[in-house]
């Protein structure tokens, strides 16, 4: 007797958190794609390891399929150094990418997935477009709006949030986990819908 044929087994989704390396540079605006990243091993019990890898990664599961999460050691403007690397040596292609990453041209708490696209500016997403040479891959935007009159971009993004604007972050973060995982349990199109309507969060402009 045939047994009846079972569903494909689906591959590994790696969620790669964008930010720069070391204690001075956590909670700011530019490390929130590392923080999204940092909730989701706390939430699948994940422990980020280094060893020779040029990012902190750790494996886990979620819904039958298994997240490799992974924060690059590398500064920001080098992150594709580490985003290739990772692909090489995990035998991964771009369709099981998701790179989480802050957006100054989101208002604060709004989240945006899209396939593939232009980095807009951000040296992270540009250096991993480089080096993997290809816009081709998913990513996760988390809105951290446009700095106030007369404040410089580079000085805002390596600020720290406070207040309001921390809250609605922390809150951005999480639902950015909570996308995260629905990409590796419903597909992209299915999390896209839900994520790009704006709602299902607060935003601050």
């Amino acid at each position: 007797m045939n047994s009846a044929p079972t569903a494909p087994q689906l591959g590994p989704v790696l969620v790669i958190g964008l930010g720069n390396p070391g204690a001075a540079y956590e909670g700011q605006r530019h490390n929130v794609g590392a923080r999204v990243v940092e909730l989701l091993a706390a939430r699948l019990g994940v422990r980020l390891r280094a060893g020779r890898s040029p990012a902190w990664t750790g494996r886990g599961q979620h819904a039958g399929r298994e997240i490799v999460l992974a924060r690059p050691r590398t500064y920001m403007n080098e992150s594709g150094i580490a985003g290739a690397r990772l692909l090489r040596d995990l035998g991964l292609s771009l369709e099981q990418v998701l790179v989480v990453y802050d957006d100054l041209d989101l208002p604060v708490g709004r989240l945006r997935i899209r396939r593939s696209g232009s980095p807009g500016g951000h040296n992270g997403l540009r250096s991993l477009q480089a080096h993997l040479r290809s816009q081709e891959f998913a990513r996760l935007r988390v809105g951290i709006g446009r700095p106030p009159p007369g404040v410089d971009p580079i000085d805002y993004v390596l600020g720290r949030p406070a207040g309001e604007e921390r809250e609605l972050l922390d809150d951005a973060c999480e639902r950015a986990a909570d996308a995260a995982l629905s990409v590796a349990e419903r597909g992209l199109e299915a999390t896209m819908s839900e994520y790009n309507r704006g709602a299902g969060g607060n935003e601050l402009g």
